[in-house]
């Protein structure tokens, strides 16, 4: 892990650590990345409560209660997927706090107006949810190494 993740994911523990917090993660493009990056720091058991790698739409349905009525509507990479992957991840956890990320990582399946590089986020906890739309520039490992942070970095953000 580089230097500046190791450091970004050390704050996030210490953080959630410092207000007593659980985390959960729900990941589809990062493939598990957010988890790997808080579980790269030593103690994180204190404040890391499990992740949902939910790759397809299935999983995210079955794993997470996603409605599948809410994936056709607006797709598996939006904001109200990201949102409801965020929330799904507390009802399926004892996680105060959750992070969700949805995305296009490439190089292939980008679409019209969803271009590759295409990332969702959701935060949640206390029942506030925020979500956020972000396009990254560069290859597949660049995308979600981008995604990885961008969580992160709103993670600690959120929960200020």
């Amino acid at each position: 892990m580089n230097t500046a993740l190791l450091a970004l994911s050390t704050a996030v523990g210490h953080a959630l650590q410092a207000r007593g917090l659980l985390l959960a993660t729900a990941e589809s493009c990062t493939g598990g990345g957010v988890a790997q990056a808080v579980t790269d720091i030593s103690g994180s058991s204190v404040w890391f409560e499990r992740g949902f790698v939910t790759y397809s739409n299935g999983a995210k349905t079955s794993m997470l209660g996603v409605p599948a009525e809410l994936i056709a509507a607006h797709g598996a990479v939006s904001e109200e997927v990201a949102a409801a992957m965020a929330q799904g991840s507390l009802a399926h956890s004892d996680a105060q706090v959750a992070v969700s990320t949805t995305g296009i990582a490439g190089p292939t399946g980008g679409v019209p107006g969803k271009p590759v590089g295409t990332v969702c986020f959701g935060w949640a906890m206390d029942g506030r949810v925020l979500t956020q739309r972000r396009v990254f520039a560069g290859d597949r490992q660049a995308v979600r190494e981008q995604a990885v942070t961008h969580a992160l970095q709103e993670l600690l953000r959120f929960i200020g």
